[in-house]
């Protein structure tokens, strides 16, 4: 009897979705190079991601001041959930700059991502509802996606497995980070939330470098400034602005996008090649972007500042 009503509603909502789901991948494809300057700069991969906050920092702050935003509104209440995802984000960071030296870039982006289904299962718990066909086609395929991507660690080298499972626990830390962000997002800009988070997170990281006994200060300051500018400053900057905006499931997914452009650049720069089953991997999460994008949120799933808004948290 109304089924002219869901297109009328269906095709706002996606348009409305289209610059965050934009800003989204541009911001995955930003932090995918992450690894790259980790590996290039003449500091330890610890100190690197000091560097990262430290240097975004002020970046951040910059941006809100120019463009005229208060770096204080909205604050009130969450100070707590700031100071914890800052220092989540620093456990994360850390655990994940030692992982990429001790293994390949690929895998160090798609394990420190394993967000990727960590994510989606709790907005689902929030939400209190079930995936729809489609959205559970579209976790499956990025699940095998996954899999396939794994490639080399299929070999479970010593090597590879420290790393691995180091960037395994910085995607743990990465979904708290997520959730205490989403947090802040009900109530917050995403820049005021993502500099206060980096700002709060700068020291644990220092004292991270420190303990581990890594060379701290540069000589070459160029790929420190790039990593804090396409990872914290960009690729971080739009994620957290898509976070507002879009459901864990679509924001979830779309994080496989890092390891198929990080190991792109790994074969490009040192030679890590990659073969056919990480091709078919790579597609297989590109249907699954398609899946998410195309598909409606069951009742009850919206953007997860939304759903943390509703649960009164």
């Amino acid at each position: 009897m109304h089924e002219s009503a869901p297109p009328r509603k269906a095709a706002p909502q996606q348009s409305a979705s289209a610059l965050p789901f934009a800003a989204l991948l541009i911001g995955n494809l930003a932090l995918a190079f992450g690894p790259w300057f980790v590996r290039a700069a003449d500091v330890g991969p610890v100190a690197a991601g000091f560097w990262r906050l430290a240097l975004g920092v002020p970046f951040l702050f910059a941006i809100i001041l120019v463009s005229r935003g208060g770096a204080m509104r909205g604050t009130r209440g969450l100070w707590g959930v700031l100071v914890i995802a800052g220092v989540v984000f620093a456990g994360d960071l850390a655990a994940w700059h030692v992982g990429i030296l001790r293994t390949n870039l690929a895998n160090a982006a798609l394990f420190g991502n394993s967000a990727t289904l960590m994510y989606p299962i709790w907005g689902f718990l929030i939400a209190r509802a079930w995936p729809t066909r489609q959205q559970g086609l579209a976790l499956a395929l990025a699940a095998i996606g996954a899999g396939l991507l794994l490639g080399r660690s299929y070999e479970l080298s010593p090597q590879n497995l420290v790393g691995d499972l180091l960037c395994l626990l910085a995607g743990a830390l990465y979904t708290v980070y997520f959730i205490m962000m989403a947090r802040a997002r009900a109530a917050m800009a995403p820049l005021p939330a993502l500099a206060w988070s980096s700002l709060f997170g700068t020291l644990p990281m220092l004292i991270f470098a420190w303990v581990l006994g890594e060379q701290i200060w540069p000589q070459n300051w160029g790929i420190l400034v790039g990593l804090a500018l396409a990872s914290q400053v960009i690729g971080q900057g739009l994620l957290i602005y898509a976070l507002g905006h879009l459901s864990p499931l679509v924001v979830g997914i779309a994080l496989l996008t890092q390891p198929v452009v990080a190991g792109t650049v790994g074969w490009i720069v040192y030679d890590e090649r990659l073969g056919v089953p990480d091709f078919i991997g790579a597609a297989l999460v590109a249907v699954a972007l398609v899946l998410v994008r195309r598909g409606k949120s069951p009742p009850g799933q919206v953007a997860s500042s939304e759903a943390e808004a509703k649960t009164g948290t």
